[in-house]
Formats: C-alpha cells, structure tokens, sequence
C-alpha cells in the first residue's frame, strides 16, 4: 500500500475525491460508527448514530428498521464531516467493509421475510440447547450461538423453523442487502457454528451429526445450506449494489460497484485494532460486553463452558472468555448522576460527568471501601445467571463514599470476565505476556487501563485508536483485501501499518492488584460460588 504524506489536507482531499480511501462500519452494541481511512491506516474522518437494544417480550432485540435508519444517519454524519474537512462529498471507496456484534439469531424465508425478532448475544434463553449440542458436538456451545439459538426454536416446536431458508448475524444481514451476497468473514461465522482450523470452514463432522439430529422433524432444509459461506480475511466478498448504494446514501450520490471484504463481529474488528493475531497475543474488547481473546498456539485439554472457542478473522483458533454485562450498569449510575445534577439546575454534557467521575475511581480504597455491585442488565451465563438482576450491596460499616462507589462499578464490570480468563490461564495454562485493550472502557484517560491491569494482573496496553477501534479494525480488513502484496499474511500487514502505534504497556500496580483479588472474592461470595469451584455452579 503507498504511504500517504501526513503534512496537510490538499492530499487527503485528492485522496477521497479519487475514490482511494477506505470505509470501515461497525453496528456496536450502543453505536453505530463509520471510520474513513487512507491507504496507510491514517484516520481521515469519522461518523456515528447511538442506538439502544430493547427488552420486547423477554428478547433483547433491535428493530431491524432501525439498522437501516441507523446506518443511514450514520453515514450521513461521516459525509459531513468529510465535506467539513475537507471540502468535498466522497462518491466511491478504494474498498469497504462492515463488522457488528456477533452471534445472536436473524432468520428469513424464501421470500427475505424476517421470521422472528432479532435475537441477539444479549440473550441467555438456549440453556437445553447448548447443554445437548455441547455434549452432541464434544464442544461447547455458548447461549449466545447462532446454532444454540436454532437448535432451542427446534426444541420449543416454533413454527417458523421449517419456513428458514437463510440464518445469519447482524453484520451478515447488512452485508447481505448491500451486495447480495450470502458469506461471512470466518471470525463471525466462528460464532454461529464451530470452524474446523485445518479446512477453514464449517465442521463437516458437526454439520452432519446436527442434520442426523434433527433428521426426525423432515425440515426442508440442511444445516450448511441455510449458513452463510464462509471467507477469509482479504476474499473479495461482492460489490455494492445499485440498490445497496440507495439504501445506504438515499442522497443518491455514493455510486455502485466498490468491493467489499467480507463482514466480521466486533470479536474479529477488535484483534485486528489491536495487532493481535498472532499466537499467545491477547486483547480485552469492553464496552457494553467485554471481552478477552487470548490466540491459542495449542488445542485446549477439553471444552471449557466459561470459553468460546472462536477464530481470528485469518483463521487461527482463539480462546474467548466473553462477559454479557460491561459498562451498562455504570452507564445507568453516570445517567443518575446527571439526573441529580440537573435537579440542582445545573446543565453539565453526560460526557463531562463522565471525565469528572471515572478517573475518582483511582482515589478509592483499594477494595473500594467493601462495597459490591453485581452488574448484571442482562443475564450472564460465566456465574450461571439467565436474567439481570443489578444489585448494589454494602454493610454498615462500608466506606461509602463516590470514589468507592465508581471504583466498585469498574471492578464489577471485570469480576465475570476473570471467572473466564482463570479457566484459561489456570486450567489450560495459557500464556500471555501483554493485553491490549480498546473500547470504550479505555476512553478517559488511564483509569481503564489501570483497572484492567488489576483485574487479569498483566500489563495492559493501549493502541492509539483504543477508544474506537471497531470500526477502525473493519477499515483495516477492508484495507486488507485491496492490498498491493497479494502473499503477505495479515500479520504481517497489519505489523507494516499499525505496530508502532501500541503504546507501552502498563504494569499492575500490586496495591490495585490486592484490591480487586479481595473485592473479586467477595463478589463470589455474594454469588455463592467456591472459588475452586467455580464451574460447578452448574
């Protein structure tokens, strides 16, 4: 890829006129975000609509009309942006790419009718599926899987499943209607079905046992042909229709034709922000969810219920110790704050209190003064839980002050994700050196670094786009698939543009590591979990 000169705008205007700079979007959990970037990786501008999930009936779900008016705002936003900056309207990309949160369960008949309302990962409804097809398959399949998802409608006698002629993800769905084309990046495709790492697609051996399961219900359709096909990074995945173009910019000025990489989660776009796709390289993803990703140099001993095991966007198999609840319950007190505050008549940006009140976390006591919340919005199938039940719990003798209460916000948002990763390091020995975080939970300065420090006690670093990194990431696989040295591994692609923008990592402070090991064991005590045993919860 050339190297583009940094010194001005007049070439980074040139640039988007001529249709080479590359698009990147990622439909998260809470914002939809576009990413304009040049050949080299440098961000040139950005755009961004704020979405919300809905409890409808006991699902966690999103309008799918939403996705359409969301990525529409969204774009819009980026095209101003770029007009204010540089002058001009963009009419075509060098290249484009879209990313979303994985798994969950989007499914459509023969005539592109959706049959039910999207199921996301935020939903822990398919505990008999998973606990059959773990056992089935001799791999464990979270409730989050598009495959538990099926498998659970199967099992309740829904009378839509004889109706599916196509199930896939979020980003698979977007990709879909822009281009037609039916595939998946083999990092999403990774969360709705088990890859086998040597063939790079679906487990043939799986499939057939899964079609022999269910072979009693005569349904019209086999397993692998309802999938999405799956790809890997730097496959071309399709080009933008005439009408994808209209449904994306109904202005009507992005033009038809421009390639697309295939689609990935936010698991895939988040290893790609961070350079980590090499083996024993790992990084935490943590917004709303959060996630670890450690790539495996090894098989693990046996399946593990707390891991998914997954694949980088280039194939290579990942341990993921994925947390359903992150950020949302300090969201909820930050948005209590604000509520205070402006009783007072006081008008303060959300954003302010959030830069005035994470970094008072650092001034707690180290245990957050033996305060305890469990953050639990949503279910969260590491301790076993299948629905929220968020709780703030302290004694009469608790330090109760708003350090101690922030702190222990940060903490809890940690404490399932730990239950995962000790599985990982302490039951299979995995090793890794260094996390790289990137999310919003990194955003305000080092207080999220230092937490997380504290949480996995391993240095954590951050790379330069560490609050952003999703759409980013995309931009970078859609970079990918356009580039000039067709043998070169992603790897090492993505060591020639972004290597030296991780910065250097920040070591444990072991009074902060002292801190979260009592307040994490007072977390499994409140849950009423053996530290030893952990797993056996269930």
């Amino acid at each position: 890829m050339e190297t583009i000169d940094t010194t001005g705008t007049t070439i980074y205007k040139n640039l988007i006129s001529a249709g080479k700079a590359i698009l990147g979007i990622e439909f998260g959990s809470t914002r939809i975000k576009a990413a304009l970037v040049a050949p080299d990786s440098t961000p040139l501008a950005s755009g961004s609509y704020e979405w919300e999930n809905t409890l409808k009936d006991g699902i966690w779900t999103y309008d799918l009309q939403d996705v359409w008016k969301g990525l529409q705002v969204c774009y819009a936003d980026l095209v101003k942006n770029v007009q204010n900056t540089y002058g001009v309207i963009p009419s075509s990309y060098a290249s484009m790419g879209f990313s979303a949160m994985m798994h969950g369960y989007i499914v459509f008949d023969k005539e592109d009718t959706l049959l039910t309302p999207f199921r996301t990962w935020r939903n822990n409804i398919t505990g008999q599926a998973c606990a059959e097809l773990s056992k089935l398959f001799n791999f464990a399949i979270p409730q989050r899987w598009s495959i538990a998802h099926l498998y659970q409608s199967i099992l309740e006698n829904q009378d839509h499943v004889s109706r599916i002629d196509y199930l896939t993800t979020l980003a698979g769905y977007v990709h879909w209607k822009l281009t037609g084309e039916r595939v998946l990046g083999i990092g999403d495709a990774s969360g709705m079905f088990p890859i086998n790492p040597e063939t790079g697609d679906y487990d043939e051996t799986m499939l057939a046992a899964f079609d022999r399961l269910v072979a009693h219900r005569q349904y019209p359709w086999k397993l692998r042909n309802i999938l999405p096909r799956v790809l890997p990074a730097g496959t071309a995945a399709g080009t933008l229709s005439p009408a994808g173009a209209k449904l994306m910019d109904p202005s009507g000025v992005l033009e038809a034709g421009i390639p697309l990489c295939p689609p990935e989660g936010d698991a895939g776009t988040g290893m790609v922000a961070t350079n980590s796709i090499r083996p024993n390289t790992g990084n935490v993803s943590a917004g709303t969810s959060v996630f670890a990703m450690i790539v495996l140099e090894k098989n693990l001993t046996k399946p593990h219920e707390e891991i998914d095991v997954v694949m980088t966007p280039d194939g290579k198999p990942v341990g993921m110790a994925h947390s359903n609840n992150g950020s949302s319950d300090f969201d909820a007190w930050i948005s209590l704050f604000e509520q205070a505050v402006k009783a007072l008549g006081i008008d303060v940006p959300i954003s302010k209190l959030y830069e005035t009140f994470t970094p008072l976390a650092l001034q707690g006591n180290a245990d957050a003064g033996d305060l305890l919340h469990i953050s639990y919005l949503s279910g969260e199938h590491l301790t076993g839980f299948t629905e929220g039940r968020p709780l703030f719990v302290r004694t009469p003798d608790s330090t109760f002050s708003l350090e101690n209460v922030i702190r222990s916000l940060l903490f809890s948002s940690l404490c399932a994700l730990r239950v995962g990763l000790d599985v990982l390091t302490k039951e299979e020995h995995v090793r890794v050196k260094e996390i790289r975080g990137h999310g919003g939970f990194f955003k305000r300065g080092t207080t999220g670094q230092r937490i997380m420090a504290a949480a996995t006690n391993t240095p954590v670093s951050l790379p330069a786009t560490a609050g952003e990194g999703g759409a980013w990431g995309m931009a970078l696989l859609a970079a990918y698939m356009v580039r000039d040295r067709k043998d070169q591994s992603l790897a090492d692609f993505l060591d020639s543009l972004i290597r030296d923008s991780i910065g250097e990592p920040l070591q444990p402070d072991p009074r902060d590591v002292a801190g979260f090991e009592a307040y994490f064991n007072r977390y499994l005590q409140c849950l009423g979990i053996e530290r030893e045993a952990v797993r056996a919860l269930r």
